[in-house]
């Protein structure tokens, strides 16, 4: 991680616009009353305030920061919060609660571009919870569509955890994990797999499938078993020599490990995932990392360290469902790149500050930000609330977005620019947003959650997830995402 990764993102403060002098996180209500009846109980532990404003309101000085939602495209807290509420794993105290991960699990229905590689989009509307001034943002990236059936050919080198705490359930997610992404491949795609315990077991090395379910790889997968002790090292040893001797430049390439995370990552090991994912004239042997376990077993650290070394994405199993829909339908979303190194670049009006954001880094610096790739078929989503020093500045005010990445095939640099008047920007995709926010009140409803089992903290949590929740519902009806989330929220 870098930049201001692992901070509390509203203490990071820079002199940039005016001072705070109200805060969303202090309270506030969307101004509807909870229909469900229901008094939840449960206490916060939401982010704590946060400005990006200086000692006085600055209205001739714009503000440029970048920003990013994750060093890699984690989905991992989103699904283990769902576990331990619905499936009653023990509670949320051991869930790691990061914003950014559930905007990257769930889906927006933002237009793609027809043609370029990504479409940029921002909306944004008066916060009703706030004071005069007070702004609701979302700004999206649409990756382009791509089928199937026109992806790159593959080479993927899975990297297994047979150990003994593999046993039972993990390592039936193992094989539906791997039999999901089997019925995904076409001929000619490489497969290569190796498992590892207290030792290595290469169990097929550059295997050219015959096309999806190819009986030599299904009969692999579902022969392998859990016992031993844990040698991560070697397994990704083991795992990078594989793809390195099936790598080209013409394929997508990938490690999967897959591993209830009852490993440490070491300096050798983090040595040897970054320098695979890195590139200079070709793409990198990027990383992606696979949970599975139980809430006794599980650690979610091994995930999120190696991805973010290794650039690709973070997910957890929990059960089949999940597998099927994570590595089947989502495969593309998880394997390709339609973009990489995305950073974006935005540039707010003179007198506007930013005092709150759903990612996970932001600096005025562009070296300070670690690009994200963006995938095929998928969005990048930045939630953020803004503070006018004064509600007439916006009048005639505009707010421009960057955007700069690398064509995938050549890695030449390419960019895209939006700029749009104030005035129009509650014209954008303003179902979208509110979406947005009610999936962000919701991650820090359930920090709310872990701070206890009462008090004023959750009550105001729980209220502006609740207002979020009832805007998002009537204006994205019988959403599947939302109605996740609020059966989620009706078991606290």
């Amino acid at each position: 991680m870098r930049g201001h990764a692992f901070l509390p993102l509203f203490l990071i403060s820079a002199s940039l616009g005016c001072q705070a002098d109200y805060s969303y996180e202090q309270g506030g209500s969307y101004g509807y009353n909870d229909s469900s009846g229901q008094q939840d109980p449960v206490p916060p532990e939401a982010d704590e305030p946060m400005d990006t404003g200086g000692e006085s309101c600055d209205e001739v000085e714009p503000v440029s920061l970048f920003i990013s939602p994750d060093d890699s495209n984690s989905m991992v807290s989103p699904v283990l919060a769902r576990e331990a509420v619905l499936d009653d794993w023990s509670n949320l105290s051991w869930v790691p609660i990061r914003s950014w991960e559930f905007l990257n699990y769930y889906h927006f229905a933002l237009e793609s571009p027809t043609d370029d590689d990504l479409s940029i989009h921002v909306s944004a509307i008066p916060d009703p919870a706030g004071e005069e001034g007070d702004w609701l943002m979302q700004i999206g990236l649409a990756a382009r569509s791509q089928s199937r059936n026109s992806r790159d050919p593959v080479s993927i080198t899975f990297s297994l955890d047979t150990s003994g705490s593999m046993g039972g359930q993990p390592i039936e997610m193992l094989r539906a994990s791997c039999l999901a992404i089997a019925s995904q491949l076409r001929e000619g795609d490489i497969v290569s797999m190796v498992t590892w315990a207290s030792s290595q077991n290469t169990i097929l090395s550059n295997h050219h499938v015959t096309g999806p379910d190819d009986p030599t790889l299904v009969q692999a997968i579902e022969h392998i078993d859990a016992n031993g002790s844990t040698d991560l090292h070697g397994g990704l040893v083991a795992a990078y020599q594989l793809a390195e001797a099936a790598y080209s430049p013409d394929r997508i390439n990938r490690v999967v490990l897959i591993s209830d995370g009852g490993a440490n990552v070491g300096i050798t090991d983090e040595d040897l995932i970054a320098r695979a994912a890195a590139h200079e004239d070709k793409e990198g042997i990027y990383m992606a990392g696979i949970g599975v376990g139980t809430a006794s077993s599980y650690n979610e650290y091994l995930m999120d360290s190696v991805t973010d070394l290794g650039r690709g994405a973070a997910l957890f199993i929990g059960d089949e469902e999940e597998a099927w829909a994570m590595l089947g339908t989502g495969f593309l979303e998880v394997m390709e790149v339609a973009a990489r190194n995305v950073q974006v670049r935005m540039d707010l009006p003179p007198g506007v500050r930013m005092t709150a954001f759903s990612g996970e880094e932001y600096s005025t610096e562009q070296e300070d930000i670690e690009p994200q790739h963006l995938a095929p078929n998928d969005t990048m989503i930045f939630q953020e609330h803004l503070s006018a020093c004064a509600p007439d500045i916006l009048d005639d005010a505009e707010i421009t977005v960057v955007v700069e990445w690398q064509d995938t095939t050549t890695f030449e640099p390419r960019s895209a620019e939006l700029t749009l008047p104030w005035s129009a920007l509650s014209e954008g995709r303003v179902d979208q947003l509110w979406k947005g926010e009610a999936i962000y009140q919701y991650a820090l409803a359930l920090k709310a959650k872990q701070g206890g089992n009462g008090g004023q903290d959750w009550v105001q949590a729980h209220t502006r997830w609740s207002d979020a929740q009832q805007y998002a519902e009537g204006l994205n009806p019988g959403d599947a995402d939302l109605m996740e989330i609020r059966a989620v929220m009706g078991q606290l």
